[in-house]
């Protein structure tokens, strides 16, 4: 038998009423590919994803934390964009270190598997 071990892990944000789904690893891509490209826009693209789902996940992502994670600019001459806040780099960070010490436990579990 060939096993293996796989799993996701991901931050909710809880209230009196509900659990919400804060960050997870799409999430944090789509922060990624904000921070890279300046704009939601271009990030759900490279994600082939609306921008209507990658400003509902901005948005939920900003309405949750204490300081937006990301920053938008509308229209201009040059158009409009977007950033990665002070917070949302701390974000990525921390989830980066995460989901590394995550895949870490899930190689090390592996190796207790029974024979």
């Amino acid at each position: 038998m060939n096993l293996h071990i796989n799993g996701r892990i991901w931050l909710e944000t809880t209230s009196a009423d509900s659990v919400e789904r804060f960050m997870g690893i799409g999430r944090f891509e789509l922060l990624e590919h904000i921070q890279q490209t300046g704009s939601i826009n271009q990030a759900a693209k490279a994600m082939k994803m609306s921008y209507k789902r990658a400003w509902d996940l901005v948005h939920s992502m900003n309405t949750q934390a204490e300081t937006p994670l990301v920053s938008t600019q509308t229209g201009g001459e040059k158009g409009g964009g977007a950033i990665v806040t002070e917070a949302g780099q701390k974000y990525l960070a921390y989830y980066r270190g995460l989901h590394e010490r995550f895949q870490q436990f899930m190689a090390i579990e592996l190796t207790e598997l029974p024979a």
